[in-house]
């Protein structure tokens, strides 16, 4: 018994002391747990015992071994496709801390190796393995940019979202790109969120009416949001709440917008805008009357009426004209010109504007289509004033049937028509 515990404690000694190849063999050779465990965490293991621990049966040694900064390349591409969850997590983690310290120049290999291995992680079916890789990187810029693009692209939201909100590696065009591709929920919220969103990225955003990414977006100081895209915002944001205290609280709104906004948002709104913008006593009366005078559905400040009349002028002149059909109102709904559809609706469905208002602001994808459909319009069209008028959120969308046609029958198209006529 003395002997065992003797051997065993000048067996900690030595690893204690500068291993050479042969003490580590040797040492290996006992088969001991508990050494075999020391031997994996020690930077100064020779690469070829690493390398064969990681090939060692017990995962918790592999673990350890993927974590070990010393690990030789082929040790960790080996342990890239290791069928434990937790030695790829690992390894995640060390490699994700270990590019962006070196450097690239007087450790060119040990960096391409490390990229390497990066670079198979980012592509690993798990997406616990990404995410981690996806989270320790997500700040930095010394990382490959083609690594940071992979992660912004990829479909899982705890994978993409931390790289998208902060990375320092993504342009304008990355973003750009992201905003029309991606099906991934919360991935423009994301881009709202970021330290710094330029013009071009704010316009493209702007541009989808998501409701919690433009929200975001308003509520971000650092987002410089353009005077034209900022208009689209206010001429989308009568009946979406989410936007209307971010609204309030951005520091750059003209007067103009603050008329506009006025018009719309509850009283005690209206107060906040008047003492956060350190307004003038003629102007505070000028944007209290707005709200007072405002009707149920929609506000009558001057420039709503005025831009109700244009609506009114501009359609009517296009019926004269034959241009009525279903492209002037598909390309009105694509540019968001809001009052010329709600217009446009009313006349080729012989509705009131005002039955049309109601049903848009409903947000019910069913009834909106059955408007569509009144005003024999194609279900492109219906599809295209859900999303970019009436803001129908995603999960409430009436899609088309085999890509083309009305996915409901006459009668239930006339059935939701009569709900919301006989509501008013």
């Amino acid at each position: 018994m003395l002997r065992r515990l003797f051997g065993r404690a000048q067996a900690k000694q030595q690893l204690k002391e500068k291993l050479s190849y042969e003490q580590a063999r040797d040492a290996l050779a006992s088969q001991a747990d508990e050494l075999h465990r020391e031997l994996a965490q020690r930077t100064d293991a020779p690469p070829e015992i690493l390398y064969y621990l990681a090939e060692n049966v017990s995962s918790e040694i592999r673990s350890l071994v993927a974590g070990n900064p010393s690990t030789p390349h082929k040790a960790n591409l080996l342990l890239c496709d290791d069928t434990a969850e937790e030695v790829r997590c690992e390894l995640a983690r060390k490699i994700a801390r270990l590019v962006p310290g070196l450097d690239p120049e007087e450790q060119a290999r040990l960096r391409e190796g490390a990229i390497e291995v990066m670079e198979r992680l980012a592509a690993d079916h798990l997406p616990r393995v990404r995410q981690i890789l996806a989270e320790e990187i997500k700040h930095s810029d010394k990382v490959p940019h083609a690594v940071v693009r992979r992660l912004a692209q990829d479909a899982e939201q705890v994978v993409c979202v931390p790289i998208i909100e902060y990375s320092p590696l993504l342009c304008d065009d990355d973003l750009i790109e992201i905003i029309a591709m991606s099906k991934v929920d919360g991935v423009l919220e994301a881009i709202s969120r970021r330290p710094q969103v330029s013009e071009h990225v704010c316009d493209a955003v702007v541009a989808t009416l998501e409701i919690p990414a433009v929200a975001a977006l308003l509520a971000n100081p650092n987002a410089q949001i353009r005077e034209q895209a900022l208009d689209a915002i206010i001429e989308n944001a009568g009946e979406i709440e989410a936007w209307h205290r971010p609204l309030v609280l951005r520091p750059d709104l003209s007067l103009r917008a603050m008329r506009r906004v006025a018009g719309f948002v509850a009283s005690s709104l209206v107060d906040e805008l008047c003492a956060r913008h350190s307004l003038d006593e003629e102007t505070i009366r000028d944007l209290k009357g707005r709200m007072r005078s405002r009707l149920d559905v929609e506000p009558v400040s001057p420039d709503y009426a005025a831009e109700v009349a244009a609506a009114e002028t501009e359609v009517s002149q296009a019926q004269t004209e034959g241009r009525l059909d279903d492209a002037y109102v598909h390309e009105a709904a694509e540019a968001a010109k809001r009052e010329v559809v709600i217009q446009a609706l009313a006349l080729k469905s012989a509705f009131s504007p005002s039955l049309v208002r109601r049903i848009l602001v409903s947000r019910n994808g069913k009834a909106i289509t059955a408007l569509a459909w009144k005003a024999q319009l194609t279900m492109r069209t219906a599809l295209s004033i859900q999303t970019r008028i009436a803001l129908v959120p995603r999960d409430h969308l009436l899609l088309a049937r085999d890509g083309v046609h009305y996915p409901l029958t006459p009668d239930e198209l006339e059935w939701h028509l009569e709900y919301f006529a006989g509501k008013g």
